[in-house]
């Protein structure tokens, strides 16, 4: 859609999607009943996953990055940023918005910012101006290869759409994502956000969700169409408390040759949180086992992003803030 007739802002903590529509009624429905008959299995202890994996310590006790709280485009940050450790530093794609916008910014939907670090917990914003806003850009999720950037966002009305860029500052919008069924019709109309991409051999994994009721998994050989594995979630909600009413997929990492996926999710009917960080397990990217022990973080922090490229492996969350959380060692309490 247009930035010209985008919708308003939604951010987690409201009750503006319209989660009573028939359709959504129907998908959670099937979920629910697909839960009863065949629960997803459980890795049953803790020494399954690495230590590193579940276990975190903040670094630093408050955010290191929010909003600015005045009448900039960027008063406000939501949804999921990502990191990235680029030569020798911390670059964070944030989204950006303000509600309140004024004449001099003119547009309250999200925007695209970025932020440099030297370390991961002190950022200097890149420059004044988001580094795009032609569209509605949230919950942005970032590869990087030899053919430039390659960004996964969620559009206007949850909407997917994807980014290109050969430097990082300057960004094409190439439009919505074009995800079909398994016999090659398009997927039903309506929301499929929280994009993230995995790309194994020579095949892209996208994974998506549908109104926060559970992760799909498409694939593509060349990023332009994708086709769904399932047509039914690989990672649907519950059955227990913790993500029993929504659930979102932030990021895939490959492990000793496992899949950890980060998703975030919440025990909240009304989906005001908190949102909590957990971990699924996979070893193929379609099968997935939810960790024994989630939640892994109980605070309401989500959007988790791992980073382990820097000089010492971080964990960012970015909802409602940004807080950094390092893994805990084997001597400390977890």
């Amino acid at each position: 859609m247009s930035s010209s007739s985008a919708s308003p802002v939604r951010t987690r903590r409201s009750l503006t999607r319209p989660l009573l529509i028939a359709s959504v009624m129907i998908v959670a429905a099937v979920v629910a009943a697909r839960f009863i008959l065949s629960p997803p299995r459980r890795l049953p202890t803790e020494e399954h996953v690495p230590a590193e994996l579940v276990r975190f310590t903040p670094v630093v006790t408050t955010p290191v990055f929010t909003g600015t709280g005045r009448d900039t485009w960027d008063r406000q940050i939501r949804e999921r940023g990502f990191v990235l450790f680029e030569n020798g530093e911390y670059r964070l794609y944030y989204t950006g918005y303000n509600e309140t916008a004024s004449d001099t910014h003119h547009t309250s939907w999200p925007s695209l910012g970025l932020a440099h670090s030297p370390d991961g917990i002190t950022w200097t914003r890149h420059g004044d101006a988001p580094v795009f806003a032609s569209a509605w850009t949230e919950d942005v999720h970032f590869t990087h290869d030899a053919d430039g950037y390659f960004v996964l966002a969620e559009g206007a009305n949850d909407v997917a759409h994807s980014l290109t860029s050969t430097d990082g500052l300057t960004f094409t919008d190439r439009g919505p994502l074009d995800i079909r069924r398994r016999n090659g019709t398009p997927i039903a109309k309506g929301h499929f956000g929280t994009p993230t991409l995995w790309k194994e051999a020579d095949r892209f994994y996208l994974f998506y969700e549908r109104d926060d009721l559970g992760i799909w998994v498409a694939t593509s050989p060349d990023r332009v169409t994708w086709t769904n594995v399932d047509d039914e979630p690989v990672i649907p909600l519950g059955p227990d408390e913790y993500d029993k009413y929504a659930v979102a997929l932030n990021q895939v990492i490959k492990r000793d040759g496992r899949y950890y996926a980060y998703y975030h999710a919440t025990a909240d009917q009304h989906l005001d949180g908190p949102w909590t960080t957990n971990l699924a397990v996979s070893d193929d990217l379609v099968h997935w086992r939810k960790y024994a022990h989630n939640p892994v973080l109980t605070c309401d922090c989500s959007s988790a992003v791992y980073v382990q490229d820097g000089p010492r492996p971080l964990l960012f969350t970015m909802h409602p803030s940004v807080r950094v959380w390092t893994p805990t060692t084997a001597s400390e309490t977890p």
